[in-house]
């Protein structure tokens, strides 16, 4: 389990009543930006401090892993933002009834701000820019004791809780409805191109032939059996345009259980095969699978097609953040 800091004060109501947390991949400017990149690093199980209007207001028990999401429909006007890519992650957020103000106990806490990626200034003022950052363990505790029993108690009882049963990857399944209905009213494509893309989704049909022209086998288990394995796409369905959907080259044969790790970006390739193992990735879940990070270190290489869409599925897909904490 490991802590967190979110300041929330332009999205507190949205993602306090939502359940989840949501960041763009990158700045305005196509600049990456840690603070958001840290969401790749978050799982569940881990505990969040919602921090708006100079107050923790809340405390939050991470529900899942982070996934690709459009922004949120109600961080705007009107509509949704299927165009805007980014990080979610869903939360069940507890509202503090004695939030606390963090600028009233610096003294305590300014000696454990860490030097990288501090949440507040030392004098317990807000930093801008900062969205979600890691919490030292000692940090954490302050803040613990600060709020007192109700804190305690939030975070004790997540301990016990049955976290399987909370809402996973809402925002993932809405994005894809709203794509597949996109299909669906597309009058540009005929009904068999139009079959074809939507089973292309689940790795079948047109797509899975044409990835069986490149690949014979699952690259992380081996197995050869046709009807025991997906077509899996690099750059995901949902990111993808029509033809790249389609496309053999965006694809890998993976059984059922590889093909789900590599969507949720638990695990991602090297040009040259090897094998990238997400840090947050459960690995008692993996062994069960028949997975071993430790044996499976390299699969072999890809042709120049592939990597063009691996390089996607690292960079917007795989869970592992480019900044150490």
């Amino acid at each position: 389990m490991r802590h967190w800091w979110v300041n929330q004060n332009q999205t507190y109501r949205h993602e306090i009543a939502g359940g989840y947390l949501w960041s763009p991949k990158r700045n305005a400017n196509n600049a990456r930006n840690q603070f958001y990149d840290f969401m790749r690093d978050v799982a569940p199980g881990d505990v969040v401090f919602s921090f708006a209007g100079t107050y923790l207001r809340g405390i939050g028990i991470v529900a899942s892993n982070a996934y690709e999401a459009p922004k949120p429909l109600e961080f705007g006007q009107a509509g949704a933002y299927w165009n805007q890519i980014g990080w979610r992650v869903d939360v069940s957020f507890f509202e503090l009834k004695g939030p606390i103000r963090p600028a009233e106990h610096m003294g305590r806490l300014a000696p454990l701000l860490p030097k990288r990626y501090s949440p507040l200034q030392a004098n317990g003022g807000g930093l801008q820019g900062v969205y979600l950052t890691y919490l030292p363990d000692p940090l954490a505790a302050a803040l613990v004791d600060l709020i007192g029993r109700e804190a305690r108690n939030i975070i004790e009882s997540s301990r016990v809780a049955d976290h399987a049963s909370a809402q996973v990857a809402i925002g993932l399944l809405q994005w894809e409805e709203h794509e597949l209905d996109k299909v669906a009213a597309d009058r540009t494509l005929v009904e068999t191109d139009r079959k074809a893309v939507v089973m292309a989704r689940r790795g079948q049909g047109i797509f899975k032939d044409n990835v069986l022209k490149r690949e014979s086998s699952c690259r992380l288990t081996k197995v050869d059996r046709v009807e025991h394995l997906r077509a899996s796409h690099c750059k995901p369905w949902r990111d993808a345009n029509n033809s790249e959907r389609l496309d053999g080259d965006n694809g890998l044969l993976l059984t059922p259980d590889a093909d789900h790790l590599f969507d949720r970006g638990f695990v991602s390739f090297e040009d040259h095969g090897g094998v990238l193992w997400s840090p947050v990735a459960h690995i008692p879940s993996l062994l069960m699978m028949g997975l071993d990070p430790s044996a499976l270190k390299n699969v072999g290489g890809f042709s120049e097609g592939q990597k063009s869409y691996l390089a996607f599925h690292r960079e917007s897909v795989f869970l592992q953040s480019r900044y150490r904490y």
